[in-house]
């Protein structure tokens, strides 16, 4: 059976409207937790999130989960590319992701990012959080 180790969160944003901001070609984080992992080996680690991005039909973008504080492509453990469909608007994206690899450290940290066309924008509400534990 499986033991709780940690859970934590991340609201960047909790409206509809913030922050505002429009993509680029380079990952911008959105959210970041530590997980106390406690040094266990093979801890599992779910990570769940949410980000809203307006734009025009057809924009493109992508949301990464990178184990770790920078974005470095070797540690993506997640990623998934997302377009504005239904005549541009608000679109609203959930995801969830496991790390089934994550070191035994004391904290394991998790960053998520986003990137896309300038003509889409990050409209909130933006998220990550994340839930460890032992298998």
């Amino acid at each position: 059976m499986g033991v709780f180790l940690d859970m934590r969160t991340s609201m960047n944003s909790a409206t509809v409207g913030q922050p505002g901001l429009s993509l680029g070609p380079s990952p911008e984080a959105f959210g970041a937790i530590g997980l106390q992992t406690q040094g266990v080996a093979n801890p599992i680690i779910t990570l769940n999130g949410t980000v809203g991005v307006t734009g025009e039909l057809g924009d493109t973008f992508v949301v990464e989960l990178v184990r770790g504080f920078l974005y470095d492509p070797f540690y993506v453990i997640y990623r998934a590319e997302g377009t504005i469909g239904q005549n541009g608007g608000a679109e609203f994206h959930s995801f969830t992701a496991q790390d089934m690899s994550a070191p035994p450290a004391l904290e394991s940290v998790y960053t998520s990012f986003i990137s896309g066309v300038s003509t889409a924008v990050r409209t909130g509400p933006e998220m990550l959080y994340g839930i460890a534990a032992t298998s």
